[in-house]
């Protein structure tokens, strides 16, 4: 008998080294770990006493297997029944790490997908019209690129500096991890295909900033959101450029700066082009120190994103020019936000990304004030510490306390993982690899509902997101490799308030179209995810 709820793993496996937990909504009792093709008794144990986990609402008990190092497939048995099927391999998380990566593919907007890199999925290219400038209709300009930011084909200029963020920094950790290639349209011996990929994506911003101020345009969309079922290349109604924003212009100032850096090597002429497009960036800032939060104008109903909080952006923006050139102007601007304390400076969300100007300085190779990165450096530590207490006591072993099941929580999960790893790399050592694991575990099928929450993988894999081409295409299957928004208290769509009452945080999810408010996609999901899974694909 199988109950993958019973006893919950991660579906894909773990490798020989690494922590490996099973969770079990049971008592305690033994269990065994038998292989699959012999059906030979690997090991019989006995797990821990039970807890009651607030977060899942359920009596849990745990079953540590780490001492397993036998590559092979198995399955943990117990009295009321057996897990999925699983391995312990070394490249347990190889594939699931390039489909991660994929998925960005997959959101490209402006050409066509073919099937010979898109398979089922392909689709005509789409939203290739002029985009208009709203509130200045006399003002066009070419739009097309970059990536679809969601379950909706908006493109966001805050969502995408996150994305980029985590993208360029996985690269810089965990290089040998994307020697693989995707493959992409573009792939070839000169640049990896990580690169290719990010480069859509910063072609299409270039194109959001105007020439004539340096500001840079908040997102892209169309006036309204199209209907579920509509593919990208149907949804033909005008596109619209919303209105400037200080958070935009300090997000894309920092993310061409990275791309200076990452890209020099390869063309010499494209980061150049970048890093002058920051500089003009920061131009406008300087010009523009108190702006208003975005707001949409009262004719849009398309993602807000607003964010009425910038200083965290334009400390990002310092660090990432400061690094990018080593000129004291920047560093001065870095060190005045660095003494405020008007913002997070550990956060890594698309509204919060104090954490990566912290990232940025702490990896700087020019001067820096010693004073500031003892101070950036323990609350760092300090951070992770507070976030591997947490793991400690949690039912099912991640950061995440019941009150922060929220619209994607799977993104607070990741990004958890990411500032451990980031504290283990700063400090050098590897203090949080067994809870950083834990995590990987619970998005692959590790928790209550067990269910992995990337497409395509995992026995019980999410099938059913909140993504446009995925409801609209006819191909059963969903577009693989996408990381859902995952479980969320709040019940913020009418699927989940009709069906998800009275769950506990954790289990707050439905893996269905219609509930965008735990199921939906976006880049900035996906991209902590690859950055958490690159660590594992690169020992």
């Amino acid at each position: 008998m199988m109950n993958e709820k019973y006893i919950a793993i991660n579906q894909l496996g773990y490798r020989p080294n690494d922590a490996k937990l099973a969770v079990i909504q049971g008592k305690q009792s033994k269990y065994r770990l038998v292989a699959i093709d012999s059906e030979e008794v690997i090991w019989e144990g006995e797990s821990s006493a039970e807890q009651y986990d607030e977060a899942s609402g359920v009596t849990v008990c745990k079953l540590d297997f780490s001492h397993v190092t036998r590559e092979g497939r198995y399955r943990i048995v117990g009295e009321e029944g057996s897990s999925w099927p699983f391995s312990i391999s070394s490249h347990v998380y190889e594939d699931v790490q390039v489909a991660v990566l994929k998925a960005f593919y997959y959101l490209r907007c402006g050409e066509e997908l073919t099937s010979e890199y898109a398979g089922p999925w392909a689709h005509a290219a789409c939203h290739h019209s002029l985009v208009h400038v709203h509130g200045q209709p006399e003002l066009t300009f070419d739009g097309t690129g970059g990536w679809h930011d969601a379950g909706d084909y908006g493109k966001y200029i805050v969502a995408a500096g996150k994305a980029i963020a985590d993208l360029l920094l996985a690269y810089e950790l965990y290089p040998q991890t994307f020697k693989r290639k995707v493959p992409l349209p573009e792939s070839n011996d000169v640049m990896d295909d990580l690169l290719h990929e990010v480069k859509v994506e910063l072609d299409w911003m270039l194109k959001m900033q105007d020439a004539a101020t340096g500001g840079v345009y908040h997102k892209l969309t169309t006036l309204q959101f199209p209907p579920l079922d509509m593919m990208p290349e149907d949804d033909t109604s005008d596109l619209y450029a919303m209105p400037i924003s200080a958070t935009a212009t300090a997000s894309f100032a920092a993310s061409m700066a990275m791309a200076a850096r990452a890209y020099a090597a390869y063309d010499e002429h494209y980061a150049e082009r970048c890093l002058l497009a920051a500089e003009r960036a920061w131009q406008w800032l300087e010009e523009h120190p108190d702006v208003e939060g975005f707001r949409n104008p009262s004719d849009v109903g398309t993602g807000e994103y607003g964010d009425s909080q910038d200083e965290d952006e334009r400390y990002w923006a310092a660090a990432e020019l400061y690094r990018a050139t080593g000129n004291d102007k920047y560093h001065a601007a870095f060190l005045r936000y660095a003494k405020r304390s008007s913002f997070n400076k550990t956060s890594l969300g698309w509204a919060d990304m104090g954490g990566y100007g912290t990232m940025s300085y702490l990896l700087c190779e020019h001067k820096r004030e010693e004073a500031i990165v003892s101070e950036l450096k323990q609350a760092l530590s300090s951070r992770a510490d507070q976030l591997a207490d947490v793991s400690s006591k949690d039912g099912y072993s991640i950061s995440m306390l019941p009150e922060q099941y929220r619209w994607g929580s799977n993104m607070d999960v990741m990004n958890h993982a990411m500032l451990m790893l980031f504290a283990q790399h700063v400090e050098g050592h590897q203090r949080y690899e067994g809870v950083i694991a834990a995590h990987v575990h619970y998005l692959l099928g590790m928790n209550v509902n067990g269910i992995s929450y990337i497409s395509g993988y995992g026995h019980s894999a999410m099938t059913h997101p909140h993504h446009r081409p995925s409801v609209g295409d006819g191909v059963d299957a969903p577009v693989p490799g996408m990381v859902s928004g995952g479980p969320n208290k709040n019940l913020q769509d009418e699927y989940a308030a009709k069906h998800l009452q009275n769950r506990a945080p954790a289990a707050c999810y439905a893996d269905h179209e219609d509930s965008y408010a735990t199921n939906e996609v976006t880049i900035y999901w996906n991209s902590p995810a690859l950055f958490v899974l690159s660590h594992f694909t690169s020992l």
